[in-house]
């Protein structure tokens, strides 16, 4: 599952300050790991400014460290490592309102590979794979609303039912409105039998700016 937009959020302010900024820019542009040294003597900025902001960053995960010695030599006087930093392995994506292009993107690729391997239907495939997604992430959630918010559904109670105010595949939805509308109400499903909310069911219920898929009582 994607990381929480709120820490999401928090990696990307850690890049607003202008001299942290500039330093990131530097490190990921290497092609291999840095030291402090090298980011202060390439971007003239002082050495403790230096290692502060690059120690920030491996805070946010952005940046990962590792120690190495640069003189070649091993064993006692050969010095302390040297700590060298990298771009971490950590993808950060924020998006307001909230989307999840990458889920979309594997539900689709995984329904045309199977259907290329199986001869089935790729639609068919497609909402299996997605309700059974939905089950094995509503087991993991908390409770219903956790399990909604996490996928940036946004729901809200209106008249005694639970309305959903965000799809987060709004670009594909509307380009492609049957197809993702059925990955979508799939999806929401599986996440109420995986969270165990039988007094609910997912009907389709399109209307503009919000998702498709209505929660109602069974």
């Amino acid at each position: 599952m994607r990381e929480p937009q709120a820490g999401a959020l928090a990696a990307v302010a850690a890049l607003d300050e202008p001299t942290r900024r500039r330093l990131y820019d530097y490190v990921v542009r290497q092609p291999g790991p840095v030291s402090r040294d090298d980011v202060a003597a390439a971007l003239s900025v002082p050495r403790p400014t230096v290692a502060f902001h690059l120690d920030r960053l491996v805070d946010a995960q952005l940046l990962a460290v590792g120690h190495e010695r640069r003189t070649g030599r091993t064993g006692p006087g050969a010095g302390r490592p040297a700590k060298l930093y990298r771009r971490s392995d950590r993808q950060v994506t924020v998006s307001l309102p909230e989307r999840d292009y990458e889920l979309a993107g594997h539900l689709l690729a995984t329904a045309v590979e199977e259907a290329g391997e199986t001869g089935g239907s790729a639609r068919e495939i497609l909402a299996l794979r997605a309700r059974e997604l939905g089950e094995r992430r509503g087991a993991a959630a908390a409770d219903l609303t956790a399990a909604l918010e996490a996928h940036g559904f946004e729901p809200r109670t209106e008249d005694g039912e639970v309305a959903l105010g965000n799809c987060p595949f709004h670009r594909l939805a509307r380009a492609h409105p049957e197809l993702v509308c059925e990955m979508n109400l799939a999806l929401v499903a599986g996440l109420l039998t995986g969270v165990g909310a039988p007094e609910l069911t997912a009907r389709p219920d399109p209307r503009p700016g919000r998702c498709c898929v209505r929660l109602t009582a069974s």
